[in-house]
């Protein structure tokens, strides 16, 4: 009899444990403190997990692309997405996908002494190549504001982007097995004297083609954009072995490449 009981009382807390989490929701605990979404200072030990695990779960779904189409980060998660993406388990969330381009170069046949000259290779600049977070850290948004383009576009033009951590290493491993890279950037056309210089100061050099947006891309969603260019190329009879990028934009649309590797950020959504 007693061993019954405590089986179902242990059982009615494992219930009661599985539809409090079920319910739970960050805007709910909120308000039954009188707290608003945006104010700072959750002291509670409590409230400091969950709202950890919230934003987590927020910045997991956007790098898995459920969220779409968000126009800023949700202001009680902006600490915490500054705080990904400048720590160092980004540094190894970035390292993980180079590991795993250069494991997919194992299935490839293409060797420098076998190429002829028709592999390549896209890579997306800001935030692949190029990190932004300078920027963010000197504006203090990380998300909490729409980008300001002027703005960025004045940080662009001092040239001081600093590499995307690992991926100078993974650019020239890619160069030299004598596949031709290709860089496809949503940047404007105006911006191309700031950016080759920023990319060689960053150790970048020996591209293909260096592809930013001109006049008639100006009006068009990236994703059509990037989709266009990679047809282009296609139609050259190049064969795209990867797309590397920050965005799914980059990603969007035919044709569609061998393969796809995404870098996380969850500071801002280009579609």
């Amino acid at each position: 009899m007693d061993r019954s009981i405590f089986l179902s009382l242990a059982l009615a807390s494992l219930l009661v444990g599985v539809v409090s989490a079920r319910d739970w929701n960050i805007l709910n605990q909120l308000k039954s403190l009188g707290s608003s979404p945006s104010q700072p200072g959750l002291v509670t030990s409590g409230l400091s997990t969950n709202l950890k695990r919230y934003c987590e779960s927020w910045r997991f779904n956007v790098e898995v692309h459920n969220i779409r189409n968000f126009d800023v980060v949700p202001q009680e998660c902006v600490s915490h997405v500054q705080n990904y993406m400048t720590s160092s388990q980004y540094e190894d969330d970035v390292e993980r996908a180079v590991d795993e381009v250069i494991l997919h170069f194992g299935s490839i046949c293409c060797s420098k002494s076998k190429c002829d000259g028709m592999d390549a290779w896209i890579f997306d600049i800001d935030d692949t190549l190029l990190s932004t977070i300078p920027y963010h850290k000197s504006n203090g948004f990380f998300g909490g504001k729409k980008l300001n383009s002027t703005k960025f576009e004045d940080w662009v033009r001092k040239r001081k982007a600093p590499p995307v951590p690992h991926m100078v290493k993974l650019y020239h491993e890619i160069r030299e097995r004598g596949i031709k890279i290709f860089l496809i950037s949503s940047r404007k056309e105006y911006l191309r004297s700031a950016t080759v210089d920023n990319l060689i100061q960053a150790g970048y050099y020996g591209w293909s083609n260096l592809i930013l947006r001109g006049l008639e891309d100006e009006q068009k969603e990236v994703k059509q954009y990037k989709s266009e260019k990679r047809t282009w190329l296609t139609s050259l009879g190049y064969r795209v072995w990867g797309v590397m990028a920050d965005q799914w934009s980059s990603f969007a649309g035919c044709p569609l490449p061998k393969r796809t590797f995404k870098l996380p950020n969850s500071i801002y959504y280009v579609a």
